[in-house]
């Protein structure tokens, strides 16, 4: 029961994201696309400032031994809001987090597969290949849609 609690927390998690990108794709068009991005990524540290004075249990200080890898999430992230807020009113929300998506398991089932940044193996099988096939011809019929 508790990874379904998880797994629809994930599945909200990516309704928020194409949320996201919807709201970034036009403050992107009214400002500017990196200024876009650094509007939304300083929104989003002042709230996660606020949350970690309310429920933060970790320590800030220890920050300078963890393996320097691990400082990269920042940057994907920000890379990752700056190209959506460049897509978004080019393609479509829907094309867009469909590409980033199919992106997301190529990338996903090859750390999985190597257990890759300290992750549990998780082997690509015929199963995970059809997911990815079907992945693909759903962005094909998406985006097609739209040109």
């Amino acid at each position: 029961m508790a990874n379904v609690i998880v797994l629809l927390l994930a599945l909200f998690s990516g309704m928020g994201q194409s949320m996201q990108a919807a709201v970034n794709g036009t403050l992107g068009k009214k400002i500017g696309s990196i200024e876009g991005a650094f509007v939304s990524f300083f929104t989003g540290t002042v709230m996660l400032l606020i949350f970690m004075m309310i429920w933060g249990h970790g320590s800030l200080s220890t920050v300078g031994n963890v393996p320097k890898w691990n400082l990269i999430g920042g940057i994907l992230g920000a890379i990752y809001v700056f190209i959506v807020i460049l897509a978004v009113p080019k393609i479509g929300v829907t094309s867009a987090i469909t590409a980033v998506i199919i992106g997301q398991l190529i990338m996903s089932v090859i750390i999985d597969h190597f257990g890759w940044f300290g992750n549990a193996p998780f082997h690509f099988t015929y199963k995970r290949m059809i997911g990815l096939v079907l992945m693909f011809a759903g962005l094909y019929f998406v985006f097609s849609d739209k040109h």
